[in-house]
């Protein structure tokens, strides 16, 4: 019975750690949001502006598109449309379009379909519309809902305590990191913080304020730190920084017009968010099962369970690093794709920007979850160890 009493009045204070824990990390959230909001624009009061809204396809009044072989079957021509107008200022109205099409942009329209608009007015108060893109909301949200749908029926109650997490973690990326490196703030120490943030959120939300989760912090941190700073060693190594990232051209634009975005750092901070997500399942995993070993023997010491956790942690080693490093040339497939086909010669190969950032960006990531292991098992067996 007191046992019992016991276990209730535990499960008590985890959930009211974890209550106090979640409202803290909402109000630092909201804190960061509030300063991190980027500052309003009047768009519609210049003279001549864009906007892109909604419409549906009502009409085809003209149509030359045609697979081309020599594409591989992709789209091309043009498109006359008629497309009533079901967002913004226009709404209601029916306007004369245009659909440009190729092999690498745009699809034929047909009648009901959905498209965005790109409608532009004048000066004199006249305003015309091209199509932007096929309307790609309703295809999303289905996708979404099927991906929600498996999580929870799979995963139970746990996986609709990930699905929390998750939105934990878009909400902060999107609506505090991005705004706050538009504002000028330090890159790498921003996307540290933000990142150390959603992983004590994501964890104290599925497995509440205890110590198997704390632990599980705590290497995570710890493993996203050595992560970054292994980066920052790789990156000076090789000479090259996030000046020389894939489509950050754009950037500079922006920096040099006066946003005051940080550009050196994106490589590395590419990095810290791409082993996050690893470095939080090993950890978890290790911190889980030490404590599952504890509980089945109570008379293990540190260094038994410390030996526990690093064989738990090497059975992990080999299918996450490949994970990983999976993952950083799936993402490049098109460009090694490209590279392979104009028969680069060894040096050039090597010494390209191209290849350097995904070995930096995969090893690095690698790194971060290997180091994680013997911390997380050092911390979780101490934190069960009778001493």
């Amino acid at each position: 019975m007191k046992k019992s009493a016991f276990s209730l009045q535990n499960r008590i204070m985890n959930n009211k750690n974890t209550v106090i824990l979640l409202l803290v990390c909402a109000a630092v959230f909201l804190l960061g949001y509030y300063f991190a909001l980027p500052e309003k624009g009047d768009n519609l009061s210049a003279s001549e502006y864009s906007e892109y809204e909604k419409a549906k396809i009502t009409q085809v009044l003209a149509d030359s598109t045609e697979q081309d072989e020599t594409s591989d079957g992709g789209w091309r021509g043009e498109q006359l449309l008629l497309a009533e107008v079901l967002s913004g200022q226009y709404k209601g109205e029916t306007l004369q379009v245009s659909n440009f099409v190729g092999p690498l942009y745009g699809v034929p329209l047909y009648e009901g379909d959905g498209a965005v608009l790109i409608i532009s007015t004048y000066s004199d108060g006249v305003h015309t519309a091209t199509v932007y893109e096929f309307n790609r909301a309703t295809a999303l949200i289905i996708v979404l809902v099927l991906f929600i749908a498996a999580t929870v029926l799979v995963g139970g109650k746990t996986g609709a305590k990930s699905l929390a997490g998750l939105v934990v973690t878009l909400a902060s990326l999107f609506f505090v990191l991005l705004p706050a490196l538009m504002k000028g703030a330090p890159t790498l120490p921003t996307v540290f913080a933000v990142c150390a943030y959603i992983a004590v959120v994501s964890l104290a939300i599925l497995g509440g304020v205890q110590k198997k989760t704390v632990c599980a912090m705590l290497g995570t941190v710890s493993g996203t730190a050595l992560a970054m700073l292994f980066g920052i060693f790789a990156q000076t190594l090789a000479r090259i920084d996030g000046l020389r990232v894939p489509d950050v051209e754009p950037l500079l634009q922006l920096r040099q017009t006066g946003t005051p975005i940080g550009l050196s750092g994106l490589l590395v901070g590419g990095i810290i968010i791409s082993a996050l997500g690893a470095v939080m399942d090993v950890t978890m995993g290790i911190s889980s099962s030490l404590f599952e070993v504890s509980a089945a023997n109570p008379e293990l010491g540190q260094k038994e369970l410390f030996r526990s956790g690093m064989n738990i942690g090497r059975d992990m080693v080999g299918t996450m690093t490949n994970t990983l490093i999976l993952a950083f040339l799936g993402s490049s497939f098109v460009l090694i794709l490209y590279l392979y086909s104009i028969g680069l010669s060894t040096h050039q190969l090597i010494s390209s920007s191209y290849l350097s950032i995904e070995v930096i960006s995969g090893i690095s990531s690698s790194i971060g979850v290997i180091l994680s292991i013997p911390i997380t098992a050092f911390i979780t067996a101490k934190a069960l160890s009778k001493k």
